[in-house]
């Protein structure tokens, strides 16, 4: 529970992920609107999915999808096969839930689950 908190910020890492899962436009969102789901969250608008990177060491996709309770955030790093996904919300939700669902849609090897509740 948020108790006296303002809301809950989690960052997940995710390393050695399926490259063409991460390259792939349709699977990231599909992803989004997984999750979305899965935290039980709704969705405000569609995802934003650009992608850009001038240096090959951070080239990829970028995903944006507001929530109603604030928004999701992942960048997708061709280079490294990485996921940098992040969740905020000032609603309630399970971290670990979203962290299992994430390695298991990129079929990352390895994760890195930090949670942060602000105030």
């Amino acid at each position: 529970m948020l108790g006296d908190h303002w809301g809950l910020s989690c960052s997940i890492d995710l390393y050695g992920c399926n490259a063409d899962t991460i390259r792939d436009r349709e699977a990231i969102k599909e992803f989004a609107e997984k999750l979305v789901h899965l935290i039980q969250m709704k969705a405000y608008g569609e995802p934003q999915i650009v992608h850009f990177g001038e240096e090959e060491r951070v080239a990829g996709f970028t995903l944006v999808q507001l929530i109603e309770t604030s928004m999701i955030s992942a960048h997708f790093a061709n280079a490294s096969n990485a996921v940098y996904l992040d969740i905020f919300s000032c609603k309630h939700y399970e971290p670990q839930i979203a962290a299992d669902f994430a390695q298991e849609y990129f079929g990352a090897n390895k994760v890195v689950l930090k949670q942060t509740y602000r105030k």
